[in-house]
């Protein structure tokens, strides 16, 4: 097996050096301290990773350790009400085990891979099935059904089905025998690499309102279930207030509220309010539809550029299950300055405001995930995007609101 090492430390970017170059948007751990890192560009023998955790404290010619897997998330019940970091680790679990500060090196799962969930088993030996088709449900909170998908890309025929009881997030319930007689498990968990859309039969016209709650932005600015919307505004303005506001309530299935390089703070609201407030149609505290992507402005820079990825996935993953999902972003801004900082350090070559070339695309892309969907079941689900820009100096003619 070939072997890495660290060449060069600049920040949060770092040059790797081994036997061949590392492939493209894989996940590798990094130095004694094993921190996260993605491989974000290689020629040769050397690559370039992008390090989502403090880099303090390495030094060259540490080992580099790689997966030869992209960045990926696990996906299944026991999301709904979790708090998570960027790169989707739950954080809940970290202060148990570390304290309030986020120590180094932790790798977690998104799930808890201990807890019993009530199974109730949809598939029996001889079925066949097809991605995305529902296999098993269980009550993640009382609000929200969790629905169980065969994942994509696996279909065929069920064998050693199991029957309807309490398992956990990582045990087979079944196993499906492909055409060629590969043998693929299946279980409640899944896991999807997060810079990849995931897939749907088709995109729908958006015909039906998502209602906000809010009678002036209902009558005047509606936005559509599918649809993108974008608050843009100066320093206290109030985009976060409005966001909080949609976030309550919006007559939208799951809400993810994704904190991206704003206040810790205001993340810290979101939980106390949304723990006392009752949800209008079926009197549930809000956190009970409610999941938090916190990656706030004292935590890892880079770690920014892959929140909006993390919390647009698991967005996809609810979708699929036929919710309607609403997805607030506060904010891109944050999120294009942390591409500014990464393609800097990177010496690539800079366009307006020293933001990256690419800025326009990897806005489009990520607003390009949002739709009104038939999934691959056959059930319709959308995902409502509405992002918070921050132009410094209330400049409305800056890069990332005239691209938003």
């Amino acid at each position: 097996m070939e072997e890495y090492f660290i060449q060069s430390i600049n920040g949060p970017v770092i040059k790797v050096r081994g036997g061949r170059a590392l492939p493209r948007m894989g996940l590798v751990f990094v130095g004694k301290q094993k921190l996260f890192g993605e491989v974000v560009s290689a020629s040769g023998e050397d690559s370039i990773v992008q390090i989502y955790e403090d880099s303090g404290g390495l030094s060259a010619g540490e080992p580099v350790y790689p997966t030869y897997a992209p960045m990926s998330l696990q996906l299944g019940p026991g999301l709904i009400g979790g708090i998570f970091d960027g790169i989707g680790r739950p954080l809940g679990t970290i202060e148990r085990m570390a304290g309030p500060r986020i120590a180094k090196g932790i790798n977690l799962q998104s799930l808890d891979g201990d807890r019993l969930w009530e199974v109730t088993v949809d598939i029996k030996d001889g079925d066949t099935v097809f991605p995305g088709q529902v296999f098993a449900r269980c009550r993640e909170s009382e609000m929200t059904e969790h629905r169980a998908m065969v994942p994509p890309g696996v279909s065929g025929r069920v064998e050693a089905a199991k029957p309807s009881g309490q398992y956990t997030v990582n045990e087979p319930i079944a196993r499906v025998v492909g055409e060629k007689g590969k043998e693929t498990p299946i279980c409640l968990s899944q896991s999807w690499p997060v810079r990849t859309p995931r897939p749907y039969k088709s995109r729908r016209a958006i015909d039906r309102p998502l209602i906000t709650g809010q009678r002036v932005i209902d009558t005047l600015f509606p936005v559509g279930k599918g649809g993108c919307a974008a608050i843009p505004g100066p320093f206290g303005a109030g985009k976060t207030v409005v966001q909080h506001q949609l976030a309550k309530w919006s007559d939208a299935d799951i809400i993810v509220y994704l904190g991206c390089g704003e206040r810790g703070n205001e993340m810290t609201q979101v939980l106390d309010e949304f723990r006392e407030l009752r949800d209008p149609r079926s009197g549930r505290p809000l956190m009970e539809r409610t999941i938090l992507v916190a990656n706030t402005s004292n935590m890892p820079v880079a770690a920014r550029e892959a929140s909006i990825y993390t919390g647009m996935t698991i967005a996809e993953y609810y979708r699929d299950m036929g919710y309607h999902v609403a997805l607030m972003a506060d904010s891109t801004s944050r999120w294009a300055e942390a591409l500014r900082e990464i393609s800097g350090r990177l010496e690539e070559m800079p366009a307006e405001e020293s933001f990256p070339a690419y800025l326009p695309s990897r806005l489009a892309g990520f607003y390009e995930r949002a739709g009104f969907t038939e999934t691959l079941s056959g059930a319709e689900g959308s995902v409502t995007v509405i992002g918070a820009v921050s132009p410094q100096g209330g400049d409305f003619s800056e890069p990332v609101t005239q691209n938003t």
